[in-house]
């Protein structure tokens, strides 16, 4: 009526054999490329919306330091400062709005910052190597680069990001850190 009893039996599961294999090494390459290109752009979104969120707010003036031409850039307006300081061929850049407060310091390499509303971003650069720290309304953002490293901190209000060679630290919700050249990332929204 049915045919055969085989008709009722389940099918066995197929077991799949490699033909050709892969180095794993590859796979975790493509598998943490994939990560951090993930939180670079969660990031980057974070740093557009909170942008995008503070383009109603009356700001006060701009303050910016830049390090070379002068050994040692610092300025003050009103409530927002910064400082900039370059040697052996480094540059050091800082800018701060509001009463944010942004200081870079840069041996050989490129140190950049910027900060606003009661914001604190840090950056240094020893040896060749970028570090950039971003901190806004009221985060601490904290970077600092070694040989050849490039790193990125960014932080919201109430939040702390610190990026370095030896990896990276978040606390708080609107914080981010990625150090490129190791591929360590953490994001807390």
């Amino acid at each position: 009526m049915f045919g055969t009893v085989d008709a009722f039996r389940p099918a066995r599961p197929r077991r799949f054999v490699r033909t050709a294999s892969r180095p794993r090494s590859l796979t975790l390459f493509r598998s943490r490329a994939a990560r951090v290109g993930a939180s670079i752009a969660t990031g980057v979104a974070v740093l557009g919306g909170l942008a995008v969120a503070g383009t109603g707010v009356a700001s006060a003036a701009r303050v910016d330091c830049v390090s070379p031409p002068s050994a040692n850039d610092i300025h003050v307006i009103g409530d927002a400062s910064c400082g900039a300081t370059a040697t052996s061929g480094g540059v050091a850049n800082a800018g701060a709005t509001d009463s944010g407060t942004a200081v870079s310091v840069s041996d050989v390499g490129a140190a950049n910052t910027f900060a606003t509303g009661f914001g604190v971003a840090l950056s240094t650069s020893k040896g060749p190597g970028q570090a950039h720290a971003y901190a806004i309304g009221g985060g601490i953002a904290r970077a600092a680069t070694g040989n050849g490293n490039v790193t990125l901190a960014l932080a919201g209000w109430g939040s702390g990001a610190t990026a370095e060679p030896g990896g990276v630290d978040c606390m708080g919700p609107l914080s981010f850190a990625v150090n490129f050249t190791t591929g360590a990332v953490c994001l807390i929204r």
